[in-house]
């Protein structure tokens, strides 16, 4: 690897390092705020604020509908590669968080060649907790159209182009839903008309909303989130940086005298080569 290339994948995964961070200080900040405004809410004794909270925390945990597939104890959670993989990568993942965007555009290639070797299976909860701080619908959205395209068996792939379109964090983009329909044009079989009904109409906003009622439950306050086999490696595991290379070596260890999975794409695009890794992935840093 040159010299650039080097200091181009420091930089990204440094600025995972500082989003994340950002984000847990807006979190502790957004928890002050909560705190302070339901202080003043009871103070008040404003009865429509009071019924509004009420109606929010009755919501059901448990979504009327599911995207097909998921699995899990209430469904909510997406499954990506073999189930009968050795390992399990769990990942909390928002549309809008852009420490994501830059992880998946640095690991995408990586975690959907481990998939297809059938060295791990990959859990993903997709959470919307920024367009509480920054106003938008795009995390929402993104994560609706991400279950729509669960529906349709294209989710990795779909979730693939959502990353490496993303837009900035204060850029809600994906609130259009027209972007997110045009962006399923880039995955042959997933613009339908159903795709389509199904992003219109926010088929699965309560299944959304009960995602991110499970994050909020969680000691998990940051995304990325991820888990090898329940070991938290993001951003490092133990002593170690992460980097697509260690996650190779982490996963094989882990797998060692263990029988892999069904190797195989599983409906989805066969992971890109090294070579198209580059050019489906350009570097963050880039522009």
């Amino acid at each position: 690897m040159s010299e650039k290339n080097r200091e181009g994948k420091r930089t990204a995964r440094e600025r995972m390092l500082e989003q994340r961070a950002a984000e847990r200080a807006s979190s502790r900040r957004r928890k002050k705020l909560i705190v302070g405004g339901s202080v003043l809410a009871v103070i008040a004794a404003a009865a429509i604020t009071g019924v509004l909270v009420q109606n929010q925390r009755s919501k059901p945990e448990t979504p009327a509908a599911a995207p097909a597939g998921t699995i899990g104890d209430k469904n909510l959670v997406i499954p990506v590669g073999a189930s009968n993989a050795p390992s399990v990568l769990t990942v909390y993942e928002d549309p809008r968080c852009p420490a994501c965007g830059i992880f998946e555009r640095e690991f995408s290639a990586t975690i959907d060649q481990l998939e297809d070797a059938g060295k791990i299976y990959t859990n993903a909860h997709i959470v919307s907790f920024i367009d509480r701080a920054v106003p938008g619908k795009g995390s929402k959205n993104g994560a609706n159209a991400l279950a729509c395209a669960q529906d349709a068996g294209h989710f990795r792939d779909f979730h693939d182009v959502l990353y490496r379109n993303q837009p900035d964090e204060t850029n809600d983009a994906f609130g259009n839903k027209a972007v997110l329909l045009n962006l399923a044009k880039q995955v042959d079989g997933l613009d339908t008309p159903e795709f389509q009904a199904c992003v219109n109409d926010n088929k699965y906003g309560g299944w959304v909303s009960s995602v991110q009622q499970d994050f909020d439950k969680s000691s998990y306050k940051s995304t990325p989130t991820v888990l090898l086999n329940g070991k938290p490696i993001f951003p490092k595991n133990g002593d170690e940086e992460i980097t697509p290379a260690n996650l190779v070596k982490w996963v094989d260890a882990a797998n060692q005298g263990k029988q892999l999975g069904t190797a195989g794409s599983h409906g989805q695009t066969p992971a890109p080569t090294a070579a198209a890794s580059e050019a489906n992935n350009p570097s963050p840093t880039a522009g």
